[in-house]
């Protein structure tokens, strides 16, 4: 959805920087224009160095006036001082709304992708993601304050140079200003290179960090697997990537210099030539030609720099066209402007002729199934690998929105409620436990932030998470690393239970919550899970059919279609799938 919005709404240049200026830097422009106050006095101080070598080398050097020894001398030390102290306000200034402009965007981009749809998130890697919060964000800071100051200062102090040198000679100023039009060309020729580069750059960043990262998550199977070498060759393959595209855009941008001091340099001996010609035929005084010189050499800085701005614009540009698409995304799963709070008395589901596939073109996942899950009573979901079950739980806290049809909770349609009052009406506890590298409090209280130690703690008791827990010499403050990677896979998975106990929800989505633990782990989990789904509506997937006997309900699921539904003993009698699932699984212990 994404790159369609993209590619219908595709934005021009133009277009992204008034998108930039109206969303992002228009609120700072007073602090934006106290830095162009600033970049006016320096501007100023600049030129009147170059100004006050006329009177220096006339009054001071060629008429030898004493009364003016320590007076220009002193003017001159006063612009210098004016120059580096407005240079350094106007720079702070611009820092800080560019830091500010930063912290913007990225809110901006986090806020939009945690509000994403499942499907845009589970489509692109989570690398790529943090690419676009740091590199491409950075990119546009820099477009917005180093790019900004850098063409009022060097504009603003290139007029003022060029005024110093009209008022000196303006035959020699008019052959010096040709300078500035060929700089011109050569920009923009390496700013159309830069920009290309630029993208290919962080498309081959997000490459790496997504591979960095799909390493430190997998290290151990990388090393059973004993892949280091191999790793380290594509570690290799992807760095060298990187670091060529990287040298292509120094490259480009160090072109620039020979180019300039070229120009300069055939400019300088040129206005010698013409400037001997002028001294000698009395149309020039030597003090007019150093104070003009030292004007022109002044300038050379801001001509080199606003020659390669247009360097830094496309790679803020470049930055832009990554990020404002996903700022800008608008999720498919949204609510309906009527929509109602969603209010749960038994906690019934139905799902009615729900039609899902999760992309256009593929063979549905769910082919119209009808389901009756009964408030507070537990139904469970049974099928191979692929069936469809997953996508039944993802439906009804609208990870993804049906195709077609209709679900219903007590009687109101999910598509009608809001989604807070939805979503907080339902815990999920699945077989891929995610916890967060913080404390044992702060990973149960997530489902509560404003919970007591004492619910906290009954919480953890109740899901027999307690007695690990208070075996840890920090006990609830013990920092559990990276998704929980300091606890046994059991461990992490009473801690998940834990949260869901404490949210107190009215519903509960189990999706395979005691596959691949031992028995006596599976044991404490069930007992754990006995207590969270006591008196709530309960959906749980299992492929172990003993977790699931005592059901109030099973419904048989395969390819996307409901083929079985009744209590175990019924489905014994009347579906053969049922049946041999049963017979492999039961009657082989």
């Amino acid at each position: 959805m994404l790159v369609l919005w993209w590619e219908k709404f595709k934005m021009g240049n133009i277009d992204i920087l008034k998108r930039l200026y109206h969303s992002y830097t228009k609120k700072y422009l007073k602090n934006i224009l106290i830095s162009v106050f600033f970049t006016i006095l320096l501007a100023a101080s600049t030129s009147s160095v170059a100004y006050l070598l006329d009177p220096a080398i006339k009054q001071l050097f060629i008429e030898q006036k004493q009364s003016l020894i320590f007076v220009i001398p002193g003017l001159i030390v006063i612009a210098f001082a004016v120059k580096g102290g407005s240079l350094y306000i106007a720079k702070v200034i611009m820092i800080r709304v560019a830091e500010e402009v930063r912290k913007d965007i990225q809110v901006d981009v986090f806020s939009s992708i945690i509000k994403a749809d499942t499907k845009l998130v589970d489509n692109k890697h989570s690398g790529k993601f943090i690419t676009n919060i740091t590199n491409d964000v950075s990119m546009i800071t820099n477009l917005v304050s180093t790019a900004i100051l850098n063409l009022f200062k060097d504009s603003l102090t290139l007029v003022g140079l060029l005024a110093v040198m009209f008022y000196q000679n303006w035959k020699l100023s008019l052959i010096a200003i040709i300078m500035i039009p060929l700089a011109s060309v050569a920009a923009r020729t390496l700013g159309k290179r830069i920009g290309k580069v630029t993208t290919q750059q962080m498309q081959k960043a997000g490459t790496l960090t997504s591979y960095l990262i799909e390493i430190f998550k997998n290290h151990k199977l990388m090393k059973i697997f004993q892949k280091e070498e191999y790793e380290k060759k594509r570690a290799n393959e992807y760095i060298n990537d990187l670091k060529e595209t990287s040298k292509k855009i120094n490259e480009v941008f160090v072109r620039a210099s020979p180019i300039m001091e070229f120009l300069t340099g055939i400019m300088i001996a040129f206005l010698i030539f013409i400037s001997a010609k002028l001294v000698a035929n009395n149309e020039l005084e030597v003090s007019n030609f150093f104070s003009f010189l030292a004007a022109m050499m002044l300038s050379y800085q801001p001509v080199r720099s606003l020659a390669t701005l247009n360097i830094s614009v496309q790679q803020g540009l470049s930055g832009a066209k990554r990020v404002l698409p996903i700022i800008d995304d608008v999720p498919e799963i949204r609510e309906k402007k009527e929509s109602k709070e969603l209010i749960i008395e038994e906690g019934q589901i139905n799902f009615e002729k729900v039609k899902f596939e999760y992309y256009k073109d593929q063979k549905g996942i769910l082919n119209s199934i009808n389901l009756e899950i009964p408030g507070k009573k537990m139904t469970a979901l049974v099928g191979h690998s692929g069936a469809g079950k997953s996508t039944v739980l993802n439906l009804i806290p609208r990870f993804y929105n049906a195709n077609d049809g209709d679900i219903k909770i007590d009687n109101q349609s999910i598509y009608d409620s809001k989604i807070y009052s939805l979503r907080k009406n339902i815990s999920l506890v699945s077989q891929d436990t995610t916890l967060f590298d913080d404390t044992i409090k702060n990973n149960i209280s997530y489902a509560n932030p404003n919970a007591t130690v004492q619910e906290i703690e009954e919480a953890a008791k109740y899901s027999f998470a307690d007695e690990f827990i208070n075996k840890l010499p920090k006990k609830y403050e013990t920092l559990i690393g990276e998704n929980g990677v300091k606890l046994s896979g059991g461990e992490k998975q009473r801690l998940s239970i834990a949260r869901a106990i404490l949210k107190k929800s009215p519903i509960i989505l189990l999706d395979e919550a005691t596959s691949s633990l031992d028995a006596e782990t599976e044991n404490k989990i069930q007992n754990a899970i006995s207590f969270l789904t006591k008196g709530r509506t309960t959906l749980v997937i299992a492929h172990r059919l003993s977790t699931i006997l005592n059901s109030d309900k099973i419904y048989v699921i395969d390819k996307g279609s409901v083929i079985g539904e009744g209590k175990h003993d019924e489905l014994l009698e009347t579906s053969s799938v049922y049946k041999n699932f049963y017979e492999k699984q039961i009657k082989k212990q």
